[in-house]
């Protein structure tokens, strides 16, 4: 939770409180956060002077582009602020697994974090539209639906959620290892005990290709794929040379890129609200630029990544037939595309 000098500010979490309370916003009674740059809550409009200090937190390394944005914005901001706002970055976790963690911004008993989408529908199901398979067939595609009104959107229904959605990021293309066997079409994957996030989409897409999914937080994953409790798991390459997977017996990747990971940089609206209109616009503004510095980040790492893990003996297999996993995965969009409203599922696709 963040400091502010002279005072801490304590909130506490009752525990028999549901997830489902806090997705609707139960933790921050009935303000509404005000739009990014916007004075809120019952602070002055104006930070006169006084130093703030936040947490963020996130799941990766410390040499993963989620942790190197934060660290730039955390420079940034304190340089613009004269050192009376400053961000403390905590990679690997340590402040809570991504879902534990954007639950922990719900209530106010985190400041900050950045995450891929996919943890926090669980908090705004809405936000599941992004994690559809096959849903963005390039990065421009996506940068245009994010960037544009339909991501705007989905940022600012966040508040909804007693979350503060500041920027949009990226953990890249989700590709499938494992140490069994080369991966082309769908049927490959028939039976496949595989680690994915803790999502209602990610598990029915690879149900509908007769894998077993097996949902997990990541730092449970990795034990996982050690001890072969699971045979495979799907993420972007950078996560897959960072954690050193072709040591986990993951020696065959398959480039399916069936999920475009997007991340979002969020905040705590009950923290938030009582930010004064500057620091809220400070933060907005170097938010945004750390968003756009991470994707930049991820494509020159991501293509080294993959370099990387090749040179470690880990097979690449680019020839995927991506046509035949979307036709298998069509049951995906049948299921779910009901949730999220038809028209809002076409706009994305459509968008060129």
């Amino acid at each position: 939770m963040f400091r502010k000098k002279g005072s801490f500010v304590l909130a506490s979490i009752i525990m028999s409180v549901s997830v489902f309370l806090a997705a609707c916003g139960g933790g921050g009674g009935q303000q509404t956060a005000p739009p990014a740059g916007q004075a809120g809550g019952t602070e002055a409009s104006k930070s006169d002077g006084q130093s703030y200090v936040f947490k963020a937190g996130h799941s990766l390394t410390e040499d993963h582009p989620y942790h190197l944005a934060l660290k730039k914005m955390a420079e940034d901001v304190d340089k613009r602020s004269n050192g009376k706002v400053k961000i403390e970055v905590y990679p690997l976790s340590q402040l809570g697994a991504e879902r534990e963690l954007t639950e922990a911004l719900t209530f106010g008993t985190a400041d900050m974090s950045i995450t891929s989408t996919a943890p926090v529908m669980n908090f705004h199901p809405k936000l599941g539209v992004l994690d559809l398979p096959f849903l963005f067939e390039s990065r421009e595609q996506a940068y245009k639906v994010l960037d544009g009104q339909v991501g705007q959107d989905l940022l600012k229904d966040l508040e909804n959620a007693n979350l503060v959605g500041l920027a949009w990021a990226e953990n890249g293309f989700r590709h499938i290892t494992n140490g069994s066997k080369v991966i082309k079409k769908p049927e490959d994957v028939a039976g496949l005990k595989i680690r994915t996030q803790e999502n209602p989409i990610h598990l029915a897409a690879f149900e509908a290709l007769g894998a077993k999914p097996t949902p997990m937080a990541w730092t449970e994953a990795l034990t996982a794929l050690q001890q072969g409790v699971v045979d495979a798991q799907e993420n972007p390459a950078i996560v897959a040379q960072t954690y050193k997977l072709y040591e986990s017996k993951q020696t065959q990747m398959a480039l399916t890129g069936h999920v475009y990971s997007a991340a979002m940089i969020l905040f705590s609206k009950p923290v938030w609200d009582k930010l004064p209109a500057d620091v809220q616009q400070l933060l907005a503004e170097e938010a945004k630029k750390a968003g756009q510095y991470e994707r930049e980040l991820m494509i020159k790492m991501e293509e080294e990544a993959i370099s990387t893990i090749k040179a470690k003996g880990v097979v690449i297999t680019e020839d995927v037939d991506k046509q035949a996993f979307r036709d298998a995965m069509k049951p995906v969009y049948d299921k779910f595309s009901g949730q999220f409203g038809k028209e809002l599922v076409d706009q994305i696709v459509n968008t060129k």
